[in-house]
C-alpha cells in the first residue's frame, strides 16, 4: 500500500508540473481570423486619397469600440466614422475617411474579435501622393495585455479540466453502478465549484482580454454590459445558469431519490450535459468556417467523450483505491462496464477527431508547415500513447471479470487421533497478479497521458487553424522588389548541456512593407541545427502595435515565412522562441531598426 501511494504522488506531481510547465510557456493565443487582404493594400502609395479603409478576414468578426484606427504622418488620431460591417459580409470591416487628406504615410491600426472568440490586431500603412516618415509618438493602441491573456488563458484550462472531472464521474456512477458511489460526492462537488469559479473568472477578464487592457478593468460596468451583450458572453452566462440549475438538480435528486424515477434522472442529466458542452463547441473552432452545424455536433461529441473517458478514469482509481485483493461481484461488474464505456468513448473520439483534423488542417503539409498541424501530431502522439495504456488496462480488467467468483479453502491437515497439531506461521502473503490495485497503477497512468491530451487540446483551441494559416498565406501580397536585406543574430542558451547556439534571422528587404523571413539555428558547435519549434515575433513599444506573428514554418534545414508585413518605421523588438526538445525552450530578444 505503501508502493501504491508513492506511485500516486509521482504521477500527481508529474502530472501537476507537466500541466503548469505548459501553462507557463504558453504563448499567446494565435488570431484565428487571419486578414485576407485590405483596400488600399498595405504599403501602397495612391494618387489621391480614398473614400474609405477596409479589412477582409478569412472568418466572420466582431468589432469593439474604436475597432480601427487611423492617424496621419504626424501620428495624429484622424477623425473617421464609426467602423461597420460591409453590407452583408460579416468578415469585411471598414470604415470612412474624411473627404480631404493631406500628402503622406497614414497608419490604420486594427482589433477585431474572430468569430471563435480570440482577439486579433495589427496596423498597415497607405500613402497619399508619395511616402513620408512617420513620426515615433505613442499611439494609444491596445496592445495585448501580458497578464490579463495569461489569467485568462489559465481559466480556460482550468475550465476544460473541470469538465471532464465533472461529467466524467456522473457518467461513470450512471453507467457503470459502482458499489458504494458516495465517495465521488466529494469530488465531483470540487470539479462543480471550480468550473463555476472559472466561468465568473473567464466572463470577468472577457472584456479586458479582446481589449487588451489590464485585469483591473475587469469590473468596470460598461465592460461587464458589453460582454453580457457578446456571444462569448452570452455563452458564458448560460454556462453558469446551467451549473446552477443542474446543482439543484443533484440537491434534489440526492433528497428525493426514491420518488423520481431513474430514467427521468438520467435523461435530465444526459439534457444537462449536452447543453453545458455546448457552451464550449459554440464559442470555439466550430463556431466558425465550414460545414458550422456539423462541426459543433462533432465538437459536442468529442468533448462529451473525453469527459467520459478521462473523468471515468478519475472515478474508476477512486473506487479501486477502496478495493479489497478479492473484489465483490458488483465492483467487478462496475469496471467491465466501464471498459465497455472507455471502447465506446475512443470510438467516438477517433471519429471526430478525424473529421476536426480534416476541418483545421485543410492539407498534408499543414501538419509540418503550421503550428496547430504539429500541435496535432503532439496530440496525435500523446493519444497514442493513451491507447497503449488503456489495452493494458483493459487487460487487466478481463482478467479481474473472469477470476472465480469464490476461492477455494484450504484444507488442514488433521491427525488421525490425538491433539491437533500446531498451526505453522503463515508466510507473507504474494501479491496476486490480478489484484485490483495493479489495475489502479494502469488507470493512473492512463489518467497522467489524458490530462496532457486534455491540455494539447486546449492548445490548438487557441491555434490558429492551418486551413486559415494556408487562406491568409495564399492573398498575402508577393514582396515588391529586391532590396538590400537585413540579417541579425541573437544568441540564446535554454540552460541545459548542449542547449546553446544562435539564430540568424534574414528580413529581405527589411523595410516598411512587406518582407521575406528567413532563420537558420546554430549549434553549440557552430553547425546547422534543427530544432522543434521556432517562433519570430515583432512588438513596436514606441506605438504599442504587436506583437505580430511572422508565422515562420520549417522548411527542412531553415525556417521561413513567404510573406510579412511591418507597417510602419521604428525600433522593432525581435522576439526569437526557440525550443530545443519537449520541456526546454528560451525566448530572447533584440531591437531592429525598419527604415522606410
Amino acid at each position: 500500500m505503501r508502493d501504491e501511494h508513492r506511485w500516486l504522488r509521482r504521477l500527481t506531481v508529474l502530472g501537476a508540473g507537466l500541466l503548469l510547465l505548459l501553462l507557463g510557456a504558453t504563448a499567446p493565443a494565435s488570431a484565428h481570423a487571419a486578414l485576407r487582404g485590405t483596400d488600399p493594400a498595405d504599403g501602397t502609395v495612391l494618387k489621391s486619397a480614398p473614400r474609405e479603409v477596409t479589412l477582409a478576414f478569412t472568418e466572420s468578426v466582431g468589432l469593439l469600440t474604436d475597432s480601427l484606427r487611423v492617424y496621419d504622418p504626424e501620428n495624429h488620431r484622424v477623425r473617421t466614422g464609426e467602423a461597420d460591417h460591409a453590407a452583408g459580409r460579416s468578415d469585411t470591416v471598414r470604415v470612412s475617411l474624411p473627404a480631404e487628406l493631406g500628402t503622406g504615410t497614414y497608419t490604420v491600426a486594427w482589433r477585431v474579435v474572430s468569430a471563435d472568440s480570440h482577439p486579433v490586431s495589427g496596423a498597415l500603412t497607405f500613402s497619399v501622393g508619395k511616402r513620408s516618415a512617420t513620426a515615433t509618438s505613442v499611439l494609444p493602441d491596445r496592445a495585448e495585455n501580458p497578464a490579463t491573456t495569461s489569467l485568462y488563458n489559465i481559466a480556460r484550462y482550468v475550465a476544460y479540466l473541470a469538465v471532464a472531472l465533472l461529467l466524467g464521474p456522473a457518467a461513470f456512477v450512471a453507467y457503470c453502478r459502482p458499489p458504494r458511489p458516495a465517495h465521488l460526492r466529494t469530488p465531483v462537488a470540487a470539479a462543480w465549484g471550480t468550473l463555476f469559479v472559472s466561468t465568473i473568472a473567464l466572463f470577468l477578464l472577457r472584456a479586458p482580454y479582446e481589449e487588451g487592457t489590464a485585469p483591473t478593468t475587469a469590473f468596470a460596468l460598461s465592460s461587464l454590459t458589453r460582454t453580457a451583450s457578446t456571444r462569448p458572453g452570452e455563452l458564458l452566462l448560460t454556462r453558469l445558469a446551467l451549473l446552477l440549475l443542474a446543482g439543484a438538480c443533484a440537491l434534489a435528486l440526492r433528497r428525493w431519490r426514491r420518488r423520481i424515477p431513474r430514467r427521468a434522472a438520467l435523461a435530465t442529466a444526459a439534457a444537462l450535459s449536452v447543453a453545458l458542452v455546448l457552451t464550449w463547441a459554440a464559442s470555439e473552432h466550430a463556431s466558425a468556417g465550414l460545414q458550422v452545424p456539423l462541426a459543433i455536433t462533432s465538437a459536442t461529441l468529442h468533448l462529451l467523450a473525453t469527459a467520459a473517458w478521462l473523468g471515468g478514469l478519475t472515478a474508476l482509481a477512486l473506487t479501486l483505491r477502496r478495493a479489497s485483493p478479492d473484489p465483490a461481484a458488483p465492483l467487478v461488474r462496475a469496471v467491465t462496464r466501464f471498459s465497455r464505456l472507455a471502447f465506446a468513448s475512443v470510438t467516438v473520439l477517433v471519429a471526430t477527431g478525424v473529421y476536426q483534423s480534416w476541418r483545421g488542417l485543410g492539407s498534408w503539409q499543414a501538419l509540418t508547415d503550421t503550428t496547430y498541424g504539429r500541435l496535432l501530431l503532439a496530440k496525435l502522439a500523446a493519444v497514442t500513447l493513451l491507447l497503449a495504456a488503456a489495452s493494458r488496462s483493459r487487460r487487466w480488467t478481463t482478467r479481474l471479470a473472469t477470476r472465480p467468483a469464490a476461492r477455494e479453502q484450504a484444507r488442514v491437515p488433521q491427525p488421525a487421533g490425538g491433539p491437533p497439531l500446531p498451526p505453522e506461521p503463515n508466510p507473507a502473503p504474494a501479491p496476486s497478479p490480478h489484484h485490483p490495485h495493479n489495475l489502479r497503477r494502469w488507470v493512473l497512468t492512463e489518467m497522467a497521458v489524458g490530462t496532457l491530451v486534455l491540455v494539447l487540446t486546449t492548445l490548438l483551441t487557441s491555434t490558429l487553424p492551418g486551413r486559415a494559416a494556408a487562406e491568409a498565406a495564399e492573398s498575402a501580397p508577393a514582396p515588391a522588389g529586391i532590396r538590400a536585406a537585413s540579417v541579425t543574430t541573437i544568441p540564446f542558451d535554454v540552460g541545459t548541456p548542449g542547449g546553446h547556439g544562435r539564430v540568424q534571422i534574414t528580413l529581405d528587404p527589411g523595410r516598411v512593407g512587406t518582407s521575406s523571413v528567413q532563420a537558420v539555428v546554430y549549434g553549440p558547435d557552430g553547425g546547422l541545427s534543427a530544432v522543434p519549434e521556432l517562433r519570430i515575433t515583432f512588438t513596436l513599444p514606441a506605438q504599442r502595435i504587436g506583437p505580430l506573428d511572422t508565422q515562420v514554418t520549417d522548411r527542412g534545414g531553415y525556417w521561413a515565412a513567404d510573406a510579412f508585413s511591418l507597417p510602419i518605421p521604428g525600433t522593432w523588438t525581435m522576439k526569437v522562441t526557440v525550443r530545443v526538445s519537449e520541456v526546454d525552450q528560451v525566448t530572447v530578444s533584440k531591437a531592429v531598426r525598419v527604415v522606410r
